[in-house]
């Protein structure tokens, strides 16, 4: 398997969350201070401390997606490890973060770190359990399960105008999404959802089984590869 990944991203992202949580931290220290000194500017140290709550919260969105390794372009380059040289894993280079192209087809793959109980029910995917500790990581430690389907369905489409950039818009494949969950502590039940989804260990087989069908040629696998290099290539 190829591996094509934007190094100079990551590297630049991963420096902006360690910024930002540091920053977070000064700013809530401040808050603090301001609180325990000053009492008189307390509106001052509530301003503090909500911006580095916030800044807390998006140094940790930065963190677990470009700053701690494992990070999950590491997870999912690890979990697809000895796949065939005929697939191309692409990372941050297309408008998908994670796309897979190969003879089973042209995947976004959607990563998920959460740890509970997820489950697909009444069209909605849900996060559950732990209680108190657990709720208490999904604020502070951890993201919530959020919209899967509206990522998913706005990845596909996003990679449909992409490739059209360079290619008939009458030979591009159907893409593809499919809901990855990367945490060892995850249950998944994933009930009847439209989009596919299955833990990190059980990626490869279901990829290697989508082969033998032979989605895509080797003819159109070149011809699509040559119009993602194209459009990366093509001035922004």
């Amino acid at each position: 398997m190829k591996i094509i990944k934007n190094e100079k991203l990551i590297k630049r992202n991963g420096i902006i969350g360690q910024w930002t949580s540091f920053g977070a931290l000064v700013v809530l220290g401040l808050g603090m201070y301001i609180s325990f000194t000053k009492p008189d500017l307390f509106t001052y140290s509530l301003i503090c401390l909500l911006a580095g709550f916030i800044m807390t919260q998006v140094g940790m969105y930065m963190g677990s997606r470009w700053g701690r390794s494992p990070r999950p372009d590491e997870k999912l380059d690890s979990g697809l490890k000895g796949m065939h040289s005929e697939f191309t894993l692409y990372h941050y280079t297309t408008p998908a973060s994670h796309l897979l192209v190969g003879p089973s087809g042209i995947w976004t793959l959607l990563p998920y770190h959460q740890r509970g109980k997820i489950s697909f029910e009444k069209n909605r995917w849900k996060l559950r359990g732990g209680g108190f500790l657990q709720g208490y990581m999904r604020i502070f430690g951890q993201e919530g399960i959020g919209r899967p389907d509206l990522d998913a369905e706005n990845e596909v489409r996003a990679i449909k105008k992409f490739l059209n950039k360079n290619m008939d818009e009458s030979a591009v494949p159907e893409v593809k999404a499919i809901l990855v969950f990367t945490s060892d502590e995850v249950e998944l039940d994933a009930g009847d959802s439209p989009i596919p989804a299955m833990r990190l260990k059980q990626l490869k087989e279901f990829m290697r089984q989508g082969s033998k069908t032979r989605a895509l040629s080797q003819d159109k696998l070149n011809l699509i590869t040559s119009s993602i290099a194209a459009s990366n290539e093509s001035p922004k």
